[in-house]
This record gives C-alpha cells, sequence and structure tokens, in this order.
C-alpha cells in the first residue's frame, strides 16, 4: 500500500543531506500514522516494555539518566502494524539516500523512545568511536499537535559555525542528519516526549567520502 511521503518530498530531503547536512521535514509521516505509533508507543511504556537507555557500547554500557534519560524498546518486524508501515516507508527513504548519495546504506535499525518530564540526553553524536556503520540518523515524533514550546524536549543541533538550531518536537516531524558530524542533545521536557529514533547503516570499516 502506498503511504505518504511522495517523491518530491524524499528527494528534499536527500537534496537537503547533501547540501547541508541535515534535513528538516514538520510534516512527514500522515496524522493517522503518527496517532497509532504514538499509542503503540503508550502502550508499550503502559506494559513495562520500554527499558532505561543505556550509554557506551558493549560492556562499557550502563544507565546514566544525568547524560540520558529515555525509555526505549527496538521495533523488529511483524511486531505490529503500524510499525511495519513506518519501517517501509524508511526503507524507501533509505532508497532514496542511496540513489541520491551513493551511501551504500544496507539497512535501518530503530527504537521508541519515552522521556519523562525532567529526562534529557546531554550532547553527543551518534556514531561510535569503534563502529562506523551508522550513516545517517533519523528522529520521527509522535507528541500531539498541542505540544508548545514551554513544554520544552526541543532537539538542538549545534552547527560547525557554531549556530545552534533547536527543533520542536510536534508529532509527525522528522529530522534527518550525518550521524558522526552533527552534535545534538535533547532538553528536558516537561511532560512525555515520544519519538522514533534510527539509524540507516552501511557495512562496517569501509572507506567513504561524502
Amino acid at each position: 500500500m502506498h503511504i505518504s511521503p511522495d517523491d518530491s518530498l524524499l528527494t528534499r530531503i536527500v537534496d537537503e543531506l547533501a547540501e547541508r547536512g541535515w534535513s528538516q521535514q514538520d510534516i512527514f509521516l500522515p496524522e493517522a500514522l503518527t496517532r497509532e505509533l504514538a499509542l503503540e508507543c503508550c502502550k508499550r511504556a503502559a506494559e513495562g516494555e520500554l527499558a532505561p537507555a543505556a550509554v557506551g557500547r558493549g560492556p562499557a554500557q550502563e544507565v546514566r539518566e544525568g547524560i540520558r534519560g529515555d525509555h526505549i524498546q527496538w521495533l523488529e518486524p511483524g511486531q505490529a502494524e503500524p510499525c511495519d508501515r513506518y519501517l517501509g516507508l524508511m526503507d524507501r527513504l533509505r532508497q532514496a539516500l542511496n540513489r541520491g548519495l551513493f551511501l551504500g546504506l544496507e539497512d535501518f535499525e530503530s527504537h521508541f523512545a519515552l522521556y519523562p518530564p525532567g529526562a534529557l540526553y546531554r550532547r553527543h553524536v551518534d556514531r561510535f568511536r569503534d563502529d562506523d556503520r551508522r550513516m545517517v540518523s533519523a528522529v520521527i515524533y509522535l507528541n500531539d499537535a498541542c505540544w508548545q514550546p514551554d513544554d520544552g524536549g526541543q532537539l538542538r543541533m549545534f552547527f560547525k559555525d557554531g549556530v545552534e538550531h533547536d527543533v520542536q518536537p510536534i508529532g509527525g516531524c522528522l529530522v534527518v542528519f550525518l550521524s558522526g558530524e552533527m552534535p545534538h542533545e535533547v532538553l528536558p521536557a516537561r511532560r512525555d516526549r515520544l519519538s522514533l529514533t534510527g539509524w540507516f547503516r552501511r557495512r562496517g570499516n569501509e572507506p567513504f567520502e561524502f
């Protein structure tokens, strides 16, 4: 089944990523799918399926809420119909990125992220020092349209020229950026903040030029 966005929107994302290393689309997901994904996230949280996220990698992983306070659950195909529709849509974006930028992206990993009031994620980049597979980060927000700036929870992006840009986490908005080149943080929110965070990945340890 065809679902939006259309090819022109995917092309715009690819062009902006090539030109400046990031893209923000305030209306990306269909409203109905955004609502269904938000309900799925809340359902899993209520059933205790979301766990505190850790920082670090491998044996060094640990939960440090002063650095990162979200609760997550990874998506797997076949878990829920709305999630499968979302994964299908992101695969279309993966194909568009490969056609336009020749990134060699092979897969996409994603998890629900729920930030309870006061939770944050301090400044970081998304690529691990010992694992170069994550190439492009993608964040979809699932909060309702009533979200206000005073509710907090903005994604703050730090550009190389010293400029900062805040993204309001309003449902349906997509932010895409180069995983290893865009420092960012999540500011504390005053109410539950919902999103799907994911990464388009290539095969590791290969020469790459952008």
